[in-house]
């Protein structure tokens, strides 16, 4: 698939932002606004102020990655607006991708060893 890896860490701006904007221009503002390091390997997630466009960038090793998705029917479930970022889990981003309610999406349960076989 092409796309951030399941383990990978997910930052999403609550405040709209202009859509016209590329790679490099939402990666300055990761950084004036919000603090981060865009070429960090964290994936950060955009909305516009229409609730059925969202973008993402990522550092994936080589480049800075952009993607783009617009849904035809609905709007993507997103947090109230405020100014700043949260993070989510690598599952929740898949729901919000999907148009899912991500705030439905729980962290995973680490795999517990037997301590008896049989």
């Amino acid at each position: 698939m092409i796309g951030p890896g399941t383990d990978a860490r997910v930052m999403i701006a609550t405040r709209p932002v202009d859509f016209r904007k590329g790679p490099d221009s939402l990666a300055a503002l990761v950084a004036a606004d919000y603090g981060g390091k865009p070429f960090s390997g964290v994936v950060y997630v955009f909305r516009a102020k229409r609730t059925d466009r969202i973008k993402l960038i990522w550092w994936d090793g080589t480049g800075l990655c952009l993607m783009a998705k617009r849904l035809e029917q609905g709007s993507f479930s997103w947090p109230s607006i405020q100014d700043g970022v949260m993070r989510l889990t690598a599952a929740q981003l898949g729901a919000l991708l999907e148009g899912l309610d991500w705030r439905s999406v729980h962290g995973g349960r680490r795999p517990q060893t037997p301590q008896i076989a049989g």
